[in-house]
């Protein structure tokens, strides 16, 4: 029996490793990329994760619902809404550089969660959506936990799959030109406000898909499982620790946070009730502490950017392509 809750918690921590890593790719396009720096993650991740469950969730009195609609039309409903959000937020906020957009995207974020928290009539309030579907819940618990395990990897590769198609592309060395030298890119006669707005919905869709797949995995969504330090801070700790600016980096760093995280919880559980209140802030402090010790002896991430050489660019001109990575249209 110890064995099967083990692998019934690992599981558990592998589907939101998964969930965690969507949303950390969609931040990488944001700012490993773009250098755009968003703090209003939970914004995006709340407005995925509730418009997934009132299109999918069965008809109640007090609030707007009832559509019953299959959960892919949920997810791709979300990924929508999320970069229709992101439309206007970009278009008045990207203007603004560095700490100033940081302030700007935390300040949407918290009217996006104030107006979940008191529109009930829409977002059902204080006490969220409930009952909403999930794929595989008509399996036995473990099954259906790995049935869910396995469709949040498959959605993780896919994700992985474009971005990484994306950022090798043409458009993905023009935005790296962009973060390097927004003066040089624009008097290449790029047009630096569109290309911006692209990263910055193309990153929210994503991070609309992640809260979406919480939703769906949890059968429900409140307001406190949008609270920026889950659903914003910790993402950047994930994708500094990592590596901005590489995907592969980006997911190895949600993988040791979220262990670390879930782990000290776990021990910290153990512990006598009035320590164990006070033990589960330590969490705060190791993760924190971990991500100091990085920027302080490996600024870059564990897994850093890969940087192009001559030796590269001369074996891209072997195989026909590009001979440097310099934005092209």
């Amino acid at each position: 029996m110890e064995l099967i809750g083990l692998a019934n918690y690992a599981v558990y921590m592998a589907i939101f490793i998964g969930i965690y890593a969507i949303l950390a790719l969609g931040l990488n396009i944001q700012w490993g990329f773009t250098g755009l720096f968003n703090a209003g993650i939970a914004g995006f991740f709340a407005v995925g994760a509730y418009v997934s469950a009132i299109l999918t969730s069965a008809d109640v009195a007090d609030r707007i619902g009832g559509f019953d609609l299959p959960i892919v039309v949920g997810w791709i409903g979300a990924m929508v809404a999320a970069g229709l959000i992101a439309w206007p937020i970009g278009k008045i906020c990207l203007r603004f550089r560095s700490d100033y957009l940081a302030i700007a995207t935390i300040g949407i974020a918290e009217i996006i969660r104030l107006v979940v928290k008191s529109e009930g009539w829409m977002t059902g309030g204080a006490r969220g959506v409930n009952n909403v579907p999930r794929p595989f819940g008509d399996l036995e618990y473990f099954q259906s936990q790995l049935a869910y395990m396995l469709m949040v990897f498959l959605i993780l590769g896919i994700v992985y799959f474009l971005v990484e198609r994306q950022i090798h592309a043409p458009w993905g060395r023009m935005m790296r030109a962009i973060r390097d030298n927004e003066a040089a890119a624009a008097a290449m006669g790029k047009n630096i406000e569109r290309r911006r707005l692209e990263a910055f919905i193309f990153g929210a869709a994503i991070m609309g898909l992640g809260g979406a797949l919480f939703a769906h995995f949890n059968r429900s969504i409140t307001p406190e499982a949008v609270d920026p330090m889950v659903a914003t801070f910790l993402i950047w700790i994930m994708l500094i620790l990592g590596g901005s600016g590489n995907n592969r980096g980006a997911i190895l760093g949600v993988a040791v946070v979220w262990i670390i995280w879930s782990m000290s919880e776990m021990i910290t559980d153990q512990l006598p009730q009035e320590y164990a209140i006070k033990a589960k802030y330590m969490r705060v402090f190791i993760i924190g502490l971990m991500l100091q010790l990085v920027l302080r002896f490996r600024p870059e991430g564990i897994l850093p950017e890969p940087q192009y050489t001559d030796e590269t660019n001369k074996e891209k001109v072997q195989r026909g392509s590009p001979a440097s990575d310099a934005p092209t249209t």
